[in-house]
């Protein structure tokens, strides 16, 4: 088969595929009480919208469970594989915890794109659950008109980070630049610069794991992955687990340089859209010009990790994060009493 672009058979790019959380919310909302969604031995489940769900098994121990999996985000099937990888292991990180198995998921169109491809795609994967010390232990695939691919990944834990776990005057850390939504629409228009692309493409490889310890270290309150709900949209979740309110600092935010022309020039994916709209009515106050806002809603893939932590820890939490290998540990804002909502600091 001739060579395709990858991009060309998805309908959109990474986790910007994902429903909204107005969506989810209107489906699983009704299924809350449902015997089959709690346990005596359930400690994590979908109350909080953690980033994966933490069982006590028979010994003590507690098990991390989460899954992750999307469509084509850029041409290359070795990049693709790692980053599906990357981005479901995160789920495992922004918990506190260590990775030790994975089931992969393979949707392919057999008539449409070759299995050498598809080779390249899981070589890319198993790379970087290798990189991880993950072990892939199975699997499942299925014909389909368009090609997803990613993970089911279990871990272990020993005190999880949760959502729910943030403080009235803790200060708010990212550890990734947000843009990779943006980059990714634009990469499947053609019409990202390739310096750009190179720099998204590093960032969504970039394995969250070197931010595990020095968040347990510094006894992090609260922390999640920033994926397909953009930081917003993430950041709700954990001010609604956490009953608390949020101020963040628009300037402070680290985003990919070029980003912002970006979405001037119309790159601005309908995940992202969705997300923007979901989170309009949580946002009180003077918002941030309209380009950045809509960075702020990015649908993200392989993102950062945002960590609430007490603000005498911060600066200490900070150079240990850069001193580990992140990419980022900027101070992005802090949390608040009040109704959780989300104002900006105005400049």
């Amino acid at each position: 088969m001739a060579q395709a672009r990858l991009t060309a058979f998805s309908h959109g790019a990474g986790c910007g595929c994902k429903l909204s959380a107005d969506e989810l919310s209107s489906i699983i909302g009704p299924l809350r009480s449902h015997p089959a969604l709690d346990a005596p031995d359930l400690v994590v489940g979908l109350a909080t919208s953690d980033d994966a769900g933490v069982w006590r098994l028979p010994s003590g121990d507690l098990l991390l469970q989460s899954v992750d999996f999307f469509t084509p985000i850029v041409d290359d099937a070795y990049e693709w594989g790692q980053i599906a990888a990357a981005n479901a292991l995160s789920d495992i990180y922004a918990m506190g915890g260590r990775p030790l198995t994975a089931l992969q998921l393979v949707a392919w169109p057999r008539d449409g794109l070759s299995f050498e491809l598809l080779a390249d795609v899981v070589r890319g994967g198993a790379d970087m659950m290798a990189a991880a010390g993950a072990t892939i232990i199975g699997g499942h695939s299925i014909d389909d008109a368009e090609p997803k691919y990613g993970f089911s990944v279990s871990g272990t834990v020993s005190d999880p980070i949760t959502n729910a776990g943030g403080r009235p005057g803790d200060q708010l850390v990212l550890t990734k630049a947000l843009g990779t939504g943006i980059v990714t629409t634009a990469l499947k228009a053609d019409s990202c610069p390739p310096d750009l692309a190179r720099k998204a493409i590093d960032l969504m490889t970039t394995l969250n794991d070197r931010a595990v310890q020095p968040m347990i270290e510094h006894q992090a309150h609260a922390a999640t992955d920033i994926t397909g709900f953009g930081l917003l949209g993430h950041l709700r979740e954990v001010l609604q687990a956490s009953k608390v309110a949020a101020v963040i600092d628009p300037e402070a935010v680290p985003v990919l340089p070029g980003v912002i022309d970006l979405v001037a020039a119309g790159h601005y994916s309908g995940g992202s859209r969705r997300n923007l709209e979901s989170v309009r009515p949580f946002v009180s106050g003077e918002t941030p010009a309209q380009n950045l806002f809509k960075v702020l809603a990015d649908a993200q893939t392989s993102g950062g990790l945002l960590i609430a932590v007490a603000p005498e820890r911060t600066e200490d939490l900070v150079t240990d994060l850069l001193a580990a290998g992140c990419l980022s540990a900027a101070i992005v804002g802090g949390l608040a009493a009040g109704e959780p909502g989300i104002s900006f600091v105005s400049r």
